[in-house]
């Protein structure tokens, strides 16, 4: 997939979330989204998610693109930590190749809970461009991490790398 389709893609995608179609996506919007298209964001991380010490455990640690990190506690790619002690992946951070816990919310640069086609726009970029570590300007299906959901239900075996399929030449 090139830039051009993932930012295309993200816009189709904002579109959905834009309800009333005005160009923005408000608190409003936001609430609908992850209460009807993405439930799983609300509900938080299955107990078998939680991370032991030092971040380690199932769904991984390490590494860092945006989001993960961002928060208190945040540690990796596999989103922040709750308070309290306990890791625990939250909001999309499991099912996510960014740790993002929130998604939408994340591309709220200014960070007045509202997001324009402008900040989505350079969301996707950004994104891409965290995800294209080769820098070759495509995103290949082998060269992705896997999410921590693929990881655990992998059992955590071979992290950040897509099993079974041999490089693209």
């Amino acid at each position: 997939m090139s830039r051009e389709e993932f930012v295309a893609d993200s816009l189709r995608f904002f579109a959905v979330v834009d309800a009333d179609h005005d160009g923005v996506i408000d608190g409003f919007e936001v609430s609908a989204y992850e209460t009807r298209i993405a439930p799983e964001i609300v509900g938080g991380a299955a107990p078998t998610m939680r991370r032991g010490p030092m971040g380690q455990g199932p769904g991984g640690g390490g590494g860092g693109p945006p989001g993960g990190g961002r928060g208190p506690g945040g540690d990796g790619p596999s989103g922040g930590r709750r308070s309290g002690g306990a890791n625990m992946l939250q909001g999309a951070s499991l099912y996510a190749l960014i740790a993002e816990p929130e998604p939408v919310m994340g591309a709220d640069a200014d960070f007045n809970r509202r997001i324009t086609r402008d900040e989505a726009t350079k969301a996707a970029k950004t994104r891409f461009a965290l995800l294209d570590r080769d820098k070759d300007g495509v995103l290949k299906l082998e060269e992705l991490p896997k999410t921590p959901a693929q990881q655990m239900a992998e059992g955590g075996k071979d992290r950040g790398k897509r099993g079974g399929r041999p490089p693209r030449r």
